[in-house]
């Protein structure tokens, strides 16, 4: 794509907040070792990212306003806190 640069700081508050609620519902950390923390990162990962294409398709497809789409997203996400225990970088330490 070509054109000229868009940067964060020059578009509307709503573009914002939704990019942020997206950004925020699939930043999850990694998780631990053990069978379940993996099978929980999973799952929940494809509920916020499921939360996050049902309020995009609302977007794009519908015409819903995004300032409601981003709380709606945000209000989903804090729904469904990290639960699993995360990964933690040991440096190689038992």
């Amino acid at each position: 794509m070509s054109g000229p640069a868009v940067r964060i700081d020059s578009l509307p508050e709503p573009v914002v907040a939704l990019l942020r609620a997206v950004h925020e519902a699939l930043d999850l950390p990694l998780p631990g070792l053990t069978d379940a923390d993996e099978r929980a990162y999973h799952v929940l990962m494809h509920d916020r990212a499921s939360h996050a294409r049902v309020v995009l398709s609302g977007v794009l497809d519908n015409g819903h306003n995004l300032g409601p789409a981003a709380a709606m997203l945000n209000q989903w996400t804090a729904g469904a806190p990290v639960t699993y225990t995360p990964w933690i970088d040991r440096g190689g330490a038992a």
